[in-house]
């Protein structure tokens, strides 16, 4: 554990004891080092005073005690320190340098090239600290001809494949409904960060660690990159359908629509009972998953049979029948999964204080049975902890504070 940690707030978790600068923005980066900080590391986030992380402006917002603060913002950087520094400014960046030279990691999402130029690139700051992991997120990493191109969760979607293959058969491909690029860059992000604390706690030596979020859309792809390489096959979008099993998508019931998924022979002739027809089971047309799967028998047969099940029952009929035997679950909305009672016994929903307000934001998915995450705390004000950490950890003096408050440092 670093020894100078005892003048800073500490998580609890396997983290603890973990320094991480987190110089991000927007969610790329924020949702890393949140992710490290739930698991108890001391997670400082750095924000410049003239231009603070744009997300404090997002919606929606709730009534804080200096006005408006923004859910978006708490959502990804609850339990972190908040800081403000000019790295534009050389006072600036020779605090953030020792700043890093008292860390474990530094995370940064600029695009490749920002940091060096600054002077705070890998090569500069791991001299002054060999055991620094320098986390890198950007569009399109580190290396390669199209590293410098600026990028959004949009350009990941398109240039990693998956916008291609998304959205109704026949039509107009359409982006995942979520910012799946920045969510996946975060989350290969902490994984290679951890796994480089592991080495460096072996070697006492750091690295850096380029994550693009590019390359993780790519792995969100499932089967389209083999389907190409082996047998030349395109993606295309297939709306609900999956390209090689049947029955296996979205069907309407009485107040909305569920997953259907039994398409193995075991998983159909359950059904089969369940729904009342166990004659089906053994029906010569469609008792094979092969049979099911093939276009024709699948329109005239077994989507006419799935439909029939579905349309006479409410999601909660369906899920109460069958939910526990086969993969039949509802479509929920988002005020259905916020009440859902299950997500509720695992602690998914939690609140997250920003400014005095208190927001309602999701948890954590991991669990831990000794060190459990903690999921539940505190959004930083913008430069909040300013004192605690340039006075209290670096040891600022006073009056050297004062000045880098009235010249914009801080």
């Amino acid at each position: 554990m670093n020894p100078d940690l005892t003048q800073l707030p500490m998580g609890e978790g396997p983290l603890r004891g973990l320094v991480v600068i987190d110089v991000t923005r927007v969610v790329a980066g924020p949702y890393c080092t949140m992710m490290l900080a739930d698991l108890g590391a001391t997670v400082i986030k750095v924000e410049n005073p003239a231009e603070p992380d744009y997300v404090r402006t997002f919606p929606p917002f709730v009534q804080g005690e200096a006005g408006q603060a923004s859910a978006f913002f708490a959502q990804y950087n609850r339990h972190k320190l908040g800081v403000s520094l000019d790295l534009k400014s050389e006072q600036g960046r020779a605090l953030l340098r020792e700043l890093v030279g008292r860390a474990d990691l530094l995370v940064e999402n600029f695009r490749p090239g920002t940091m060096a130029r600054m002077g705070l690139g890998y090569d500069t700051l791991k001299e002054a600290n060999p055991r620094l992991i320098y986390v890198s997120i950007s569009g399109f990493g580190q290396t390669g001809p199209n590293t410098r191109r600026p990028a959004y969760d949009n350009s990941a979607q398109a240039t990693g494949g998956l916008w291609s293959i998304n959205g109704e058969k026949g039509k107009a491909p359409l982006r995942v409904g979520t910012i799946i690029g920045d969510l996946s860059a975060s989350f290969y992000a902490a994984i290679a960060a951890l796994a480089a604390v592991i080495e460096m706690r072996q070697t006492g030596l750091g690295q850096l660690v380029d994550v693009a979020q590019q390359d993780s859309v790519v792995t969100l792809t499932e089967h389209a990159v083999v389907n190409y390489t082996v047998d030349g096959i395109v993606g295309e979008p297939l709306g609900n359908d999956h390209p090689f099993v049947r029955p296996y998508g979205q069907y309407a019931c009485k107040d909305g629509f569920v997953f259907f998924g039994a398409y193995t022979d075991k998983f159909w002739a359950e059904a089969c009972r369940l729904f009342g027809e166990p004659e089906l089971i053994h029906d010569p047309e469609i008792d094979t998953m092969a049979k099911r799967f093939e276009e024709t028998v699948y329109q005239k047969r077994v989507l006419p049979i799935v439909q029939r099940w579905c349309a006479s029952r409410t999601k909660a009929e369906l899920e109460a029948l069958a939910g526990d035997a086969i993969p039949v679950t509802p479509i929920k909305t988002m005020a259905e999964v916020v009440a859902d009672p299950h997500l509720q016994a695992r602690d998914m929903f939690v609140p997250v204080q920003v400014d005095g307000a208190q927001v309602q934001a999701f948890g954590s998915p991991m669990k831990l049975s000794r060190t459990p995450v903690q999921a539940r705390g505190a959004a930083p004000g913008f430069g909040q902890h300013n004192e605690v950490v340039l006075k209290g950890w670096l040891g600022v003096e006073a009056a050297d504070y004062e000045r880098f408050v009235a010249e914009g440092v801080i």
